[in-house]
């Protein structure tokens, strides 16, 4: 029932206005001939013209505030003047106006216009009214009426005011959460398209170099070939095995047929290096300072940081030979992956490849950075730094 009357009164607020000004002017009529019991009566239908014209004003009370507040108090100085008792029948249209001030419009208005009616109101009452009438009545009682509609007013002025801000951030925790779920699905999109260019880039490569390899000596050293081919099928089942995995991610968390490997690390570094030798390139680990144990963030990270770099080199550089360095500090690890040859560096093969640039990303991702580059000497050189304790950057920048 009080849903139905508040949607009747915000549908409907012209018919609400003049229902207002009809009761309170019906009101007027019994306030116009109460008094002081030792004051003489004066004539009623002044006081009722002026309420009249009073209550006709709150008709614009909602659109036109301090004009309406102007209009009714100075028919009620009227009233005052003429000697009537200012009592809330009267002066009824001035606190309806009064209370549309205070929540309507803003504080300092309010601080104005209320203090400055109160004042006259009461002022005119007490000059003009009979010498004899109590003071309660020409002036206390008056300004009680008039300040409560002004307190109602600002209450109901700053709890609307709540509701709005209560709303608006609620508004405003919707859309944050919406762009942070947008946010999660882009990175973890990032993340999965680097695990399949990590694990299809390095095996196809891998794959390429033993094919040629094998083309070139099928005739020549039969014996060789075979093992190229039996290291080719080896190549194959791992990149099917890596891709399955990361597949594997993207199923549901409780697809019962999930079942996913590791993910590798600088352990698997020996079986990565080994991998590239039927390829034609031999890659020598070496490794400096006490071996400290990695997050697993970290230790995925250097592994595919070194699989993409050694990837590069059997791809694109004329040689057969490339260095791995891991230097272990106090709280970081730095990875150097060098080579000698003469060939193109990636960034300068045939169409836009996305190796370096998902090498930083990765490096960025806990707290590292990357550096790729051609040597002084000759050769390409990619070394990167990366945290023992990783974090999230937000002042590391890619160099």
């Amino acid at each position: 029932m009080m849903t139905n009357g508040r949607r009747y009164v915000r549908a409907h607020p012209r018919a609400v206005d003049a229902a207002l000004a009809l009761l309170l002017f019906a009101n007027s009529i019994p306030g116009s001939m109460l008094t002081d019991p030792s004051s003489p009566r004066p004539t009623w239908w002044p006081a009722v013209l002026c309420a009249g014209v009073a209550c006709t004003a709150l008709m614009w009370r909602r659109s036109h505030p301090r004009t309406t507040l102007v209009l009714t108090t100075a028919c009620a100085m009227t009233v005052a003047a003429l000697g009537y008792l200012p009592t809330v029948l009267l002066i009824a249209p001035v606190m309806a106006a009064i209370y549309a001030v205070a929540d309507r419009t803003d504080w300092r208005t309010t601080r104005v216009y209320v203090p400055v009616t109160v004042a006259l109101l009461v002022s005119t009452a007490l000059l003009a009214g009979p010498r004899d009438r109590s003071v309660d009545l020409e002036a206390i009682g008056p300004a009680v009426w008039l300040l409560l509609p002004a307190a109602l007013g600002v209450v109901s002025r700053l709890r609307r005011a709540y509701l709005e801000s209560v709303q608006a951030r609620a508004e405003h925790a919707e859309r944050t959460r919406e762009e942070e779920a947008r946010h999660r699905v882009v990175e973890e999109r990032l993340r999965i398209a680097r695990e399949l260019h990590d694990v299809v880039a390095h095996h196809l490569a891998l794959a390429n170099a033993q094919a040629n390899a094998a083309a070139h000596l099928m005739r020549t050293q039969p014996e060789q070939t075979q093992k190229i081919l039996d290291d080719l099928t080896g190549t194959t089942s791992a990149a099917l095995r890596e891709l399955k995995a990361t597949v594997g991610l993207m199923r549901r968390a409780d697809d019962p047929d999930a079942p996913l490997e590791p993910a590798p690390g600088l352990a698997q570094l020996p079986d990565l290096a080994a991998s590239f030798d039927s390829a034609g390139l031999k890659v020598t680990v070496v490794t400096e300072g006490e071996p400290e144990p990695l997050s697993p963030g970290v230790d995925l990270t250097a592994y595919r940081i070194v699989q993409e770099a050694l990837t590069n080199v059997a791809k694109h550089a004329a040689t057969q030979a490339a260095l791995v360095r891991l230097a272990y500090t106090r709280d970081r690890l730095s990875i150097t992956v060098t080579n000698d040859g003469d060939g193109a560096s990636p960034s300068a093969s045939a169409g836009p490849g996305y190796g370096l640039l998902g090498m930083r990303e990765r490096a960025l991702s806990v707290g590292g950075r990357l550096r790729a580059g051609r040597r002084p000497a000759g050769g390409f050189e990619v070394s990167t730094e990366l945290p023992l304790h990783p974090h999230t950057p937000k002042e590391d920048r890619l160099t």
